[in-house]
């Protein structure tokens, strides 16, 4: 479904200058979509590309874009998650200063505070990575 625009900070744990999500786009019971305009001031960019890692930490943050929505609807608080391990990582091009690029995670499993999925960016309209991913989501003390 469609989302009403918000401030991306709301729904993430990160804060700048670390924050690799611009906009929720959409969220579902197993899809969630968002967008980031790389710019230069971007710490992950690097010549006038936006790096491996970034690509990375985008899939990673989309997932928190969806845990911290979903946390919102429940009135609960945003939890920090981390990247438990990357398998099965393409990235077929880098995105430049000024491009926009589009990102798609499916869950595939949860179990407990783990979650399992399975990340795609696109940047005018090609796959340029993709990636397995297992997140920890941290307990609430």
């Amino acid at each position: 479904m469609a989302l009403p625009t918000q401030d991306i900070l709301t729904l993430i744990p990160q804060r700048w200058p670390f924050v690799m999500v611009d906009e929720l786009v959409s969220s579902n019971d197993d899809t969630t979509q968002t967008t980031l305009l790389v710019q230069a001031g971007n710490v992950l960019v690097n010549d006038g590309v936006l790096s491996e890692a970034g690509l990375v930490e985008n899939i990673a943050q989309t997932a928190a874009a969806r845990a911290g929505y979903i946390a919102q609807q429940l009135g609960k608080p945003v939890q920090a998650g981390f990247i438990g391990a990357v398998k099965n990582l393409e990235v077929f091009a880098l995105p430049k200063v000024g491009d926009t690029i589009e990102t798609e995670v499916k869950m595939e499993n949860q179990v407990f505070d783990v979650s399992i999925i399975k990340g795609k960016i696109t940047c005018q309209g090609s796959t340029i990575a993709q990636c397995e991913m297992k997140i920890f989501i941290q307990p609430q003390q």
